[in-house]
């Protein structure tokens, strides 16, 4: 089920701190030995500071603790040239792992449960790990987990 690169659309999908669920996206960064998936969950939120141009690729502010990637609208990002329909944010900050077999169990069944919209380019995909491996933001543990994608 799970491939780093993939992006998933989760419909609804429900966060593990309780905090209920909505659609989301769900962007697959690594996997460590079938169990753990690190993943983020993108955002249509902009929070990057107003004094920052917003443009397709990494941004990183270290004297503001900011670190972020944008996917800019429209624009193609995988291998099926799919692309996000509202400019979107990979937070630094906002990786988390998931259980795979957890995920498993909570969504069985593609095209209902989830749906896999695309697979990010190679390119794409490198740029976005070496971002969140090189940002201060990220936990430790996790930029480890990204650099052999770097």
């Amino acid at each position: 089920m799970f491939e780093e690169g993939l992006i998933f659309y989760f419909n609804p999908f429900y966060f593990s701190d309780g905090g209920g669920s909505k659609p989301k996206y769900f962007i697959v960064l690594r996997i460590v030995n079938d169990k753990i998936v690190l993943a983020t969950l993108p955002s249509s939120q902009d929070f990057v500071p107003s004094y920052s141009v917003i443009k397709h690729g990494c941004i990183d502010i270290p004297e503001a603790c900011f670190n972020c990637y944008v996917f800019e609208a429209s624009k193609p990002i995988c291998e099926n040239n799919w692309s996000f329909a509202k400019t979107t944010f990979v937070y630094g900050q906002q990786l988390d792992e998931y259980d795979a077999a957890n995920l498993k169990d909570i969504y069985p069944v593609e095209n209902m449960d989830y749906r896999i919209v695309g697979k990010l380019t190679d390119e794409e995909f490198k740029k976005l790990s070496k971002c969140l491996s090189e940002s201060p933001n990220v936990k430790r543990k996790y930029r480890k987990m990204l650099l052999y994608h770097s």
